[in-house]
């Protein structure tokens, strides 16, 4: 028999089970194109879905289930998440603007 309230599916459900497959997501995504390289890569893709899932589960676990554990986790999370898509953005402009120069200085 399952314990009381584990069958009740409403929308917020549905909505934390959306994020949890964003999160869970990145690892198939991870996996799929450390495949193809034959090496351990961590794609963008890795971070984009680790942040938008980690969105939806912060506000799953912060309005619907108001569980303070759970929000602090996702909390910190974001923080690296972002943090990493910024330094990913930075590393490229860093090299596009070095082709760029390169261009310039030709012959």
């Amino acid at each position: 028999m399952a314990p009381e309230g584990l069958l009740q599916v409403n929308a917020w459900v549905i909505f934390g089970l959306v994020g949890q497959a964003l999160f869970a997501g990145r690892f198939l995504v991870q996996w799929v194109a450390s495949e193809r390289l034959g090496t351990s890569v961590v794609p963008v893709s890795f971070w984009y879905l680790s942040l938008a899932g980690g969105i939806v589960l912060l506000v799953y676990a912060s309005w619907f289930r108001r569980d303070p554990v759970f929000t602090i986790g996702q909390s910190a999370g974001l923080v690296v998440y972002a943090r990493n898509l910024m330094l990913i953005r930075k590393a490229r402009a860093v090299g596009a603007a070095t082709d760029q120069g390169a261009g310039a200085a030709g012959p």
